[in-house]
């Protein structure tokens, strides 16, 4: 749960944002944190956040809470959604029949917001009395409910009498989840020997009625939702029918079976291709700005007479390879972020996970991955932090263990590099870019056909299980605010990563320079660690530089390209080379092959997550053991299918 405070009145108010849910029936992780707190916590005025389009479907939570507490205030978002679609809403009528102070909102129109902190306020300080209107059930469930009643008045605390009505539909229901929350919360006994009686009788008499454990909770939602339906019938008018017509439209080619993948991988694709073009003259414009930092440092250190090492440790260790990652790893994260949230607020994500939802469904997954997956391609530390949003615990350790499957940010400009010189050189000017691009796109699509694959063996060994259903809201489509993209996909996504990356990254840059520069004979550290890995490398389709220089990059995977260079040319620092032309020929004089390309990009897509994701995986799983297993699963892919590669290339050949 989020927290935050707001000043109002010269009053300080504490916001506790609980998770978000159309139930208070205990069916989920979500419903239950959010259950627990408005019961427990204690708040003194419960905000419920409706969406003006589609009042009928929130009124269900409503009711829900106003069963648990009296100090409610309904606020009716969205209002200029509903504009443009011709609904009305009547908010003073939808407060009479609620019975508590109902405000209505436009969330990005500020002004209109103060009216619900006036509300808020009033409520809290009992300026305005609330008196919610409860549901009337079928008449043997209130007379059941009136059974129990005055045993469960003896039980309750004074202060805590208002929620009588509330528990005794939790144990008329035998809901233990709930009944052990409220015993533990408040100190009681409810099920004494007087009240397990009462229940006998309820259950004897609901049975006589045809009501049974299993149908109990339907006749109670089914009261709640015709009283929602006869509400919103007096409240909300629709001056156009079809006001819903264009969004249903969009969603026949969105998210069909014919269109919806090919649409989906085109927009992919073309945000890759954005992102691969668009980063490349700022990376320049970084790297060449870094480069007359370093010289002017160079010459301080000179001048100050400081001994080599410490300029070579400081500058060209750990200063180096920091400015690498940011001139190499910002451009891109600072394009494809607010690209990917502009999707986010047009409404498109969730069709994604629409048209992934089936195949997740055979991977015994959830198709919210797809979403997690699909912010694994911006960071895979932000993609793992995503999967909060999935409710089953084996779900959402699935979705955790194979999110490094897709290629994050920090590896898009090694698989861009290695695609430009060994197979978009095969065309010229933009057809090259346009190839390098399905290259990558290839990559990408085989990471997510592996994500489903690894994500199915996973279900049927270690973490077995069926996959849970979860409803799928599509929200309609909205134009995305530009301002607040750019500002949010920057300081909370691409500096929060970027920052990460680089507390991890400035230490590994002093190892790389000692490892470089640190001679053992006739060869450094680097050469003797890449002459004992050679002979596996090979069996790879690589040598032992290439393996080095990923076991090297375990901090940030975009130093993997410059400490190959630096190997192959005998530097005591890492090279930075921003023409692909003599990248190119420093490869293939040192025996790269097409083979060896296809095998490093492999490579590149299937190997341990960095090191910023692993401390992630770790922090969410609360286990090093899912966090070795995260580190071993992708790289034991890659190594499996670049032997085969190697071996099917060698048979050919």
């Amino acid at each position: 749960m989020l927290h935050g405070i707001c000043k109002h009145n010269n009053k300080n108010f504490l916001l506790v944002d609980i998770p978000g849910t159309y139930s208070l029936m205990s069916n989920s992780q979500e419903e239950e944190i959010a259950r627990n707190y408005i019961c427990f916590g204690n708040p003194d005025t419960t905000v419920i956040i409706l969406d003006a389009t589609c009042i009928e479907k929130n009124l269900n939570l409503v009711f829900q809470t106003l069963e648990i507490t009296n100090k409610v205030v309904v606020c009716v978002n969205l209002l200029d959604e509903a504009k443009k679609k011709n609904i009305e809403v009547n908010l003073k009528k939808l407060s009479e029949l609620l019975g508590v102070p109902v405000v209505g909102t436009i969330a990005r129109k500020p002004k209109t917001l103060k009216n619900l902190l006036d509300t808020i306020y009033n409520v809290c300080c009992d300026k305005i009395v609330c008196s919610p209107k409860k549901i009337k059930y079928y008449p043997i469930i209130e007379d059941c409910i009136l059974m129990l009643s005055s045993d469960v008045q003896k039980i309750l605390p004074v202060s805590k009498q208002y929620l009588t009505r509330w528990i005794c539909l939790k144990l008329i229901d035998r809901d233990d989840s709930i009944i052990d929350s409220i015993e533990n919360a408040f100190g009681i006994k409810l099920l004494t020997d007087e009240v397990l009686l009462k229940l006998d009788e309820i259950k004897k008499l609901l049975e006589k009625n045809d009501i049974t454990k299993n149908n109990l909770k339907d006749k109670i939602v089914s009261s709640i939702v015709f009283t929602a339906e006869d509400i919103c019938n007096e409240v909300v008018s629709y001056k156009r029918s079809g006001y819903h017509n264009r969004d249903r439209k969009i969603d026949k080619i969105l998210t069909s079976k014919k269109f919806g993948i090919p649409i989906m991988i085109l927009f992919l694709g073309v945000i890759f291709w954005i992102t691969i073009t668009g980063a490349n003259y700022p990376s320049q414009v970084l790297s060449d700005f870094f480069g007359y930092i370093q010289e002017k440092l160079l010459y301080f250190f000179s001048y100050i007479h400081a001994p080599d090492w410490v300029s070579g440790i400081l500058i060209e260790g750990m200063y180096q390879t920091v400015t690498w990652v940011i001139s190499v790893m910002l451009p891109p994260m600072a394009i494809f972020f607010p690209l990917f949230t502009i999707l986010e607020d047009l409404g498109y994500l969730p069709r994604i996970a629409f048209n992934l939802d089936n195949y997740f469904k055979k991977a015994c997954t959830t198709g919210k991955q797809a979403l997690t997956m699909c912010m694994g391609f911006g960071c895979n530390a932000a993609g793992v932090v995503g999967c909060r949003i999935i409710n089953s615990p084996r779900e959402r350790l699935i979705a955790i263990l194979t999110n490094s499957f897709v290629p994050c940010n920090g590896r898009f400009p090694f698989l861009i590099t290695i695609a430009s010189i060994f197979i978009g050189s095969i065309a010229t000017g933009i057809g090259a870019s346009i190839l390098s691009t399905i290259c990558v796109l290839f990559v990408i699509l085989l990471g997510i056909y592996l994500t489903l694959l690894i994500s199915k063996i996973l279900s049927k060994t270690i973490l077995k299980g069926v996959p849970s259903s979860f409803i799928l809201e599509l929200p309609p489509y909205r134009k995305p605010q530009i301002g607040k993209v750019i500002v949010r996909s920057l300081f909370d996504r691409t500096l929060y990563v970027l920052g990460r990356a680089i507390s991890v990254a400035a230490p590994v840059g002093i190892i790389i320079w000692l490892f470089a520069n640190i001679n053992i004979g006739n060869l450094s550290i680097l050469s003797y660690i890449a002459n004992f890995l050679d002979p596996f490398a090979k069996l790879m389709g690589l040598d032992g530089y290439i393996l080095t220089a990923f076991i090297l990059g375990l901090p940030a995977n975009e130093i993997v390209l410059p400490i190959i260079l630096m190997s192959y040319m005998a530097k005591g620092s890492l090279v930075n080379l921003e023409d692909t032309y003599m990248i190119g020929n420093i490869l293939v004089q040192n025996g790269w092959t097409i083979l060896t390309a296809i095998n490093v990009m492999l490579f590149t897509l299937l190997h341990f997550p960095c090191s910023t994701t692993l401390l992630t995986i770790k922090k969410e799983t609360g286990s090093w053991k899912w966090m070795f297993i995260s580190f071993l699963l992708p790289t034991v892919c890659g190594i499996v299918l670049c032997m085969c590669t190697t071996f099917l290339y060698n048979l050919i050949v």
